[in-house]
């Protein structure tokens, strides 16, 4: 479980398409505040997902070979398949050149109501069900699994986190920076999401497999 979610984790924290609309918030009228709200609202998000399969499961992992086991084992396996074919129709893509989505247009008058359903909207929710997949293996009489499913939550969230305590602190040198960072994530924003989703699918896909033939 440990590892799964640290791949997955991983993944969702680099993920282009977040990041860069979080980018324009902070750069937005009040963007420390909007980006604090987004950042609350995308860890909550996490959270609650984490909290509603540890209730399903009672904080106790189904037994091997059981059937609840293996139907989590296997949606992972079917999103790593989907993230492979996902990622593979994309990668045979002709390059086509970038264009910012409308609603990136709105941004610098979003509301705080708009941020925070922002980072649900914007929430990779096939590596989010790929997690709540994993999760269903946490014992939560231990201590490790606790800390496990606290430093997912942490990690998926880090891009968001630095950059936000980093437009706290340095605002001018912030501003500059993640300007040239949201641009080279807008142009390469397709070979980031063919390879995230090619190496967590290959990673999910993997791990199901193995899990379910030992």
């Amino acid at each position: 479980m440990v590892v799964d979610l640290l791949v997955i984790g991983t993944a969702i924290s680099l993920g282009p398409l977040h990041n860069s609309a979080f980018i324009l918030l902070l750069a937005s009228r009040r963007g420390v505040f909007k980006g604090l709200v987004f950042l609350l609202s995308w860890l909550a998000n996490l959270v609650v997902v984490v909290a509603c399969v540890v209730l399903l499961t009672g904080g106790t992992p189904p037994d091997h070979h059981s059937s609840s086991s293996t139907a989590a084992i296997a949606a992972k396996l079917a999103i790593g398949a989907g993230l492979v074919l996902f990622g593979g129709y994309r990668f045979r893509q002709p390059p086509r050149p970038y264009r910012p989505p409308s609603w990136t247009a709105r941004i610098d008058n979003a509301s705080l109501g708009t941020a925070a359903a922002l980072a649900w909207l914007l929430q990779p929710w096939a590596l989010v069900g790929a997690g709540a997949a994993a999760v269903v293996d946490a014992d939560l009489s231990s201590l490790s699994d606790w800390l496990a499913l606290s430093g997912y939550c942490l990690l998926a969230s880090l891009s968001l986190l630095v950059m936000e305590l980093y437009t706290v602190w340095a605002p001018e040198a912030a501003q500059a920076r993640l300007h040239a960072l949201r641009t080279w994530l807008e142009h390469h924003q397709d070979q980031l999401v063919v390879t995230l989703s090619l190496l967590a699918g290959l990673w999910l896909m993997g791990s199901s497999i193995y899990a379910l033939v030992v």
